[in-house]
């Protein structure tokens, strides 16, 4: 079992932090460290969007270049696709000499699409939420767990930056695990593509077309498939699996227990060790990268084809009914 850390010096981030990206991780990441006495300077593109909403927000905001210059840590917080550009364009010709370099998910480091120099600290703070969730329990004063990570330990305070940085975002509150930058990337591609995303969302498809395929109603098949998830999905998030099926009835526990094995069965498992497989060989990433390099045409095309599905139509029309109620 993991040790799980409740401390974390914020005094070691005594120079200026820039927080490169303001969207969802990266808002968050620059207010909760500014309200932990940080000195935080957002850096974004010229004409970016973000800029008045950072700056209305109470933040420092300079271009990329300009935030890199002078600043004790740099934390990278842009898409994975947009990282390596703008490292080489505009971060790796500002870093100071010994000025840390901070990532919140491992995919360009482990990938080594981004290597920096030796002389630099290399860590990694990753939240395990959405950036709205990591600044509202920072609001109520709790927290949200975090991992950290170190991939270059130039200065010999490499893991003591990056927990006292996760103390800043106040995830010390909840707890920090440590981990690498392998683990975290490639845990963390297995659980979005088998079950949090691609899983979730293929079984929640599948379940609405049996439904309606066999004749039942469009929106009672939506009610039954995804409308309940969240709260089953919450009680899970709220004590494990075992309350889930404590809060549920007789008739849906003894249902889980002799039906979920017949739908996600050894076949499912299998899939599950050809995904695992193409993430650790690389095979996934190099898709990614081919896909990222021609534009993410495909990206684009299958989104486009997702958001067209029955299953989202049906389920603008009901939520538009019962947000008006």
């Amino acid at each position: 079992m993991a040790d799980i850390i409740t401390s974390g010096d914020v005094g070691l981030l005594s120079g200026k932090v820039a927080v490169i990206g303001y969207g969802s991780q990266g808002h968050a990441h620059a207010l909760n460290l500014q309200e932990s006495g940080v000195t935080v300077e957002v850096g974004l593109r010229e004409g970016s969007n973000s800029w008045s909403e950072a700056e209305a927000a109470g933040l420092s905001v300079k271009t990329i270049p300009e935030a890199v210059k002078g600043a004790q840590l740099i934390s990278m917080l842009l898409p994975d696709q947009h990282q390596p550009q703008v490292y080489d364009e505009a971060i790796a010709p500002n870093l100071e000499p010994d000025a840390a370099l901070l990532f919140a998910h491992g995919f360009n480091i482990h990938y080594e699409r981004i290597s920096p120099p030796a002389a630099h600290d290399v860590i990694m703070v990753a939240p395990k939420g959405p950036g709205h969730i990591v600044r509202r329990l920072y609001t109520e004063g709790k927290g949200t767990p975090a991992l950290i990570a170190v991939a270059q330990d130039a200065s010999g305070r490499a893991r003591d930056l990056a927990l006292a940085y996760a103390a800043g975002l106040g995830a010390a509150k909840a707890g920090i695990l440590e981990t690498t930058f392998k683990e975290e990337t490639e845990t963390d591609l297995f659980g979005e593509q088998t079950v949090l995303c691609g899983g979730v969302t293929e079984l929640i498809k599948a379940g609405f077309d049996t439904l309606v395929d066999a004749g039942y109603q469009p929106e009672i098949a939506y009610f039954e498939v995804l409308h309940e998830l969240k709260l089953i999905v919450d009680l899970i998030y709220d004590g494990g699996l075992s309350y889930m099926r404590y809060s549920i009835s007789d008739t849906a526990e003894f249902g889980d227990y002799s039906r979920g094995n017949v739908v996600i069965d050894d076949h499912v498992r299998q899939n599950m060790k050809r995904v695992l497989d193409a993430i650790q060989s690389g095979q996934f990433a190099n898709e990614w990268i081919a896909e990222m390099d021609e534009g993410e045409a495909n990206l684009k095309r299958r989104r486009a084809t997702e958001s067209d599905l029955k299953i989202e139509q049906v389920g603008e029309k009901l939520r538009a009914l019962m947000q008006s109620t």
